[in-house]
């Protein structure tokens, strides 16, 4: 699988507009070569880099989004409602929330996985989906992206 978005490229600088610093609302996302056995999607979006590039000490997640049906093939810019589950992100909200990092340049990776069957799970955390997929990936697409957060001059 392949996973792209017509906002930023992979390794590259994410728009402000999909950060906290903009408008907070999703990138768009696009997806090809999804396995002709799967039965969902699951796509997670986090930080790799929190609190401190520096110093990582864990993955924040800013979006978590389960039983995607296979023949969707993306999801639009600020997408409100998606047609899946929607899981809680590090802010304890069910929806996405992007980029802001407390400081320096952070590596945020969104993840889709092609998975065997349906998940069903409602207000799913990124460590119930983790739990929940182990074995039943088909394919896994990945798209990275980077930010620091805007700082205004004093």
């Amino acid at each position: 699988m392949q996973l792209t978005s017509t906002a930023f490229q992979d390794g590259a600088s994410i728009p402000r507009q999909y950060t906290h610093d903009g408008q907070d609302i999703s990138p768009p996302l696009a997806w090809t070569d999804v396995p002709p056995n799967a039965q969902s999607l699951a796509l997670i979006v986090d930080d790799m880099d929190a609190p401190d590039p520096d110093a990582p000490q864990r993955n924040w997640v800013h979006w978590v989004v389960t039983d995607l049906p296979p023949d969707t093939q993306a999801l639009s810019e600020g997408i409100e409602r998606v047609p899946g589950h929607v899981g809680r992100n590090d802010f304890h909200h069910d929806r996405y929330e992007g980029p802001a990092p407390p400081e320096g340049l952070h590596r945020y990776v969104f993840r889709l996985y092609a998975l065997d069957r349906r998940l069903d799970l409602d207000h799913a955390t990124t460590a119930d989906v983790e739990r929940a997929i182990r074995g039943h990936v088909l394919d896994e697409a990945r798209l990275t992206g980077t930010y620091e957060t805007y700082q205004k001059a004093s």
